[in-house]
């Protein structure tokens, strides 16, 4: 089934001055050559200040971009989802692995959010998980809820812990990981959130839940909010996530042929969530069970890594 395309806008900036704007496209979105941008261009697809671009413009700072992506068929997803909480100011759903949150990355009507809104139009989610990543997605109903949610996230006040399967056997029970993350080169998108010393200060907590032969489970609480945080975090303490396709045992992408950070793959799951309610203060935990097609993985790799 075809989705309603989607129109890409972004404004030119002052170091891509001057170019043409096929090789600025070229540059930009790097998922289609020259051309095959060229034979976008002259289906019409892009405007440039609101009129219908050939390529061969010169570019200029401050201009207008936006690809009409026509609509197409998204690639199909797991779509039921459980819900753990549903009150007037609150949802919380227990996200399947597989299913994006948010728009993006070619999916648009197959995400969670589309799902969710079908159902309550009010809910927006105060945060993502990624599409590989399963368990507690928390949506806020009010726009009180909202800002409530969004000054308190990544603060002492609310409690995040995830449970992971990772490589190797750790040699700890408890890691405090204070690894910076910050963007580092990246072969096929030009850049991608991984270990950096320049990055930003970033804060998690590792705990041994049980060790195989060739793998460790744990849990993990954030502390900070980076993107892919935990995955980075883990892989820089030398314990990548099973199966992670991106990055290696120092937190940085693999160097030969490195995934893309939306690939699967990885064992990932928000398994509590601990806070107070926004409205009336109560405290809450929240707790999403692995699926029975997780667990039946998670089961296969701890079998297989015990023997």
């Amino acid at each position: 089934m075809l989705n309603r395309g989607w129109a890409y806008t972004s404004i030119i900036g002052s170091e891509h001055h001057g170019q043409t704007l096929l090789s600025h496209l070229a540059g930009l979105y790097s998922h289609s050559s020259a051309e095959g941008w060229q034979e976008k261009l002259n289906h019409g697809e892009v405007t440039l200040d609101g009129v219908i671009a050939t390529g061969s413009e010169l570019v200029a700072a401050g201009q207008i971009l936006v690809w009409n992506r026509p609509p197409w068929v998204e690639p199909d997803v797991p779509q039921d989802f459980e819900v753990l909480l549903d009150d007037a100011h609150l949802l919380a759903v227990n996200k399947p692995s597989g299913l994006p949150t948010l728009a993006g990355s070619g999916f648009m009507e197959n995400t969670l959010l589309r799902l969710v809104q079908k159902r309550w139009p009010e809910a927006n989610p105060v945060h993502r998980l990624g599409r590989a990543t399963s368990g507690i997605v928390l949506f806020a109903k009010t726009a009180e809820a909202a800002s409530y949610l969004e000054a308190k996230w990544n603060t002492a006040e609310i409690e995040k812990i995830y449970r992971a399967l990772a490589q190797g056997v750790a040699l700890e029970d408890r890691y405090e990981i204070l690894t910076p993350i910050g963007l580092v080169p990246h072969p096929r998108i030009g850049s991608v959130w991984a270990a950096s010393p320049d990055g930003k200060p970033s804060k998690s907590a590792a705990r041994v839940i049980s060790r195989g032969k060739s793998t460790t489970t744990f849990a993990v609480s954030l502390h900070s909010g980076r993107p892919h945080q935990i995955r980075i975090h883990l892989a820089s303490i030398g314990h990548p996530l099973v199966g992670d396709p991106l990055y290696g045992f120092d937190g940085r992408p693999l160097e030969n042929d490195p995934g893309l950070p939306g690939d699967g793959g990885y064992f990932l799951h928000a398994q509590f969530l601990r806070l107070r309610h926004p409205i009336t203060g109560v405290p809450m935990q929240l707790e999403a069970g692995v699926s029975p097609t997780q667990a039946k993985r998670w089961l296969e790799w701890a079998t297989l890594n015990s023997l």
